[in-house]
């Protein structure tokens, strides 16, 4: 089964409220609402791209250790997945297909990292309950986001449902800006030029990793 093939059944029986989701369904159109927006605002177009040289980025991981994305690319390529936390069930997975995928993605060379604004303890969260073997990143203030031209304000009345759903962003990510990244995925050559690109506002799509070995080579 594909990536997308697990996430449109996921996303099914969460819209049909089968336990143990049981979403009240006035929350869809809330949510269908913000992603509409997104997409028609055209900030994924205006997002790095192919071709694009990539910011570099010096983050902790889950266990406190500084990561360079410098360092890595002296090793290989580097695939770099933009998340939004381990509370989005979408996201997690998408970690579990690249951790399936990542034996392929080191066969081919390359390095893999995921990027999301979480505190650290929720990036060992999010390793834990995916048995991850690749590092999670904090991307405090979702600063590396911003730099990719990923990171968005989201709107009061999307930041309303999230406070009724108590889900408090802010505590979980030690931000109070309310701000995520939309969901992204890169392959970053050694020279540092993006190779592939894959940014979607529609947090509901996301590519397959088997998308990644044709670049990798």
């Amino acid at each position: 089964m594909s990536l997308q093939d697990k996430l449109d059944a996921f996303k099914a029986d969460f819209r049909a409220g089968k336990p143990p989701y049981n979403a009240p369904a006035e929350i869809h159109p809330i949510m269908d609402r913000a992603t509409a927006e997104l997409v028609a605002s055209g900030q994924a177009e205006r997002a790095i791209r192919v071709g694009d040289r990539a910011p570099s980025f010096t983050l902790q991981d889950q266990n406190g250790n500084d990561v360079s994305s410098e360092e890595l690319l002296r090793q290989g390529p580097l695939v770099v997945t933009f998340y939004r936390g381990v509370w989005c069930p979408y996201c997690n997975l998408e970690l579990q297909a690249l951790n399936e995928a990542l034996p392929e993605i080191e066969a081919r060379g390359a390095k893999l990292v995921a990027i999301s604004p979480q505190l650290p303890v929720n990036s060992r969260k999010a390793v834990r309950v995916n048995s991850l073997n690749f590092p999670v990143l904090a991307d405090t203030h979702n600063d590396v986001a911003a730099t990719y031209g990923l990171r968005f304000a989201m709107p009061d009345y999307l930041v309303d449902l999230y406070k009724a759903l108590g889900s408090d962003l802010p505590a979980f990510n030690g931000d109070p800006s309310w701000t995520l990244p939309i969901p992204a995925r890169y392959v970053i050559g050694t020279d540092g030029i993006v190779r592939y690109a894959e940014v979607n506002p529609d947090y509901t799509h996301r590519p397959d990793p088997s998308a990644l070995f044709p670049v990798l080579g």
